[in-house]
């Protein structure tokens, strides 16, 4: 038996669930951003333009408690959250500024639906921003909340490092993640700021602001020791 199901997760799985309760419908916007243009001796002409960043709409509850349309499951790690629990961790994605990832599945199921938290063939699978959340009270419930969420595909961008081979210039594409970067870094054998610089900066030359950040004397940097836990910009 198969089924649809929606998950929303950030920061690379960090924080995941599916929606409890299918929205009755899907919206999604594609839309063009052409221009009309107005030539004198050959009237109106459209200048078509890249497509603009897919848009989806998504309407439904979180359930105050386990009706027999709810798709998860009441108890284990993939239980059924309280209301205010999925509506909290919205709260934090958006004020995370980072984008989330939204999943449209086809889940198989078997028996009482062990299987209907894990992503099968995919249908839907994309990086988006989160552009509007807004919820409210069921009236004449025990506490079910619904909500609206509009979401924007988000696209990746950063500086890319580039090479001229032959007089030519190669950019070195980097693969996108939605994965947040981390804060911190613990020092194993063989490191030494420059090479810790290159691995999570990019840039051995940037050594000098973790130096900086973590107040390492110049005398210090050859002393390092094993385990040293590093502030990172």
């Amino acid at each position: 038996m198969e089924e649809y199901g929606f998950f929303l997760s950030f920061n690379e799985l960090e924080d995941l669930f599916r929606l409890p309760v299918n929205p009755e419908t899907l919206e999604i916007k594609e839309s063009g951003d052409s221009k009309s243009y107005t030539i004198v001796g050959l009237g109106e002409i459209n200048a078509i333009a890249y497509p603009k960043l897919t848009e989806i709409t998504l309407e439904s509850i979180f359930p105050a408690q386990h009706y027999p349309f709810v798709l998860v499951r009441s108890e284990g790690p993939n239980r059924l959250l309280r209301p205010f629990e999925y509506v909290e961790m919205i709260q934090k994605w958006m004020k995370s500024r980072r984008p989330i990832r939204f999943v449209l599945s086809g889940v198989s199921l078997k028996g009482e639906r062990e299987d209907s938290s894990v992503p099968n063939d995919l249908a839907l699978n994309m990086a988006m921003s989160i552009e509007s959340f807004t919820w409210k009270l069921s009236a004449g419930t025990s506490g079910d909340v619904e909500y609206s969420l509009s979401l924007k595909k988000y696209v990746f961008y950063q500086a890319s490092p580039v090479k001229i081979v032959k007089g030519q210039v190669k950019a070195e594409p980097k693969r996108a993640s939605d994965k947040a970067a981390p804060k911190t870094y613990t020092m194993k054998a063989g490191d030494s700021l420059w090479s810790i610089a290159k691995k999570v900066l990019g840039d051995g030359q940037k050594y000098k602001v973790i130096q900086k950040l973590n107040g390492i004397k110049d005398s210090e940097l050859k002393k390092l020791p094993i385990g040293k836990v590093l502030k990172l910009p």
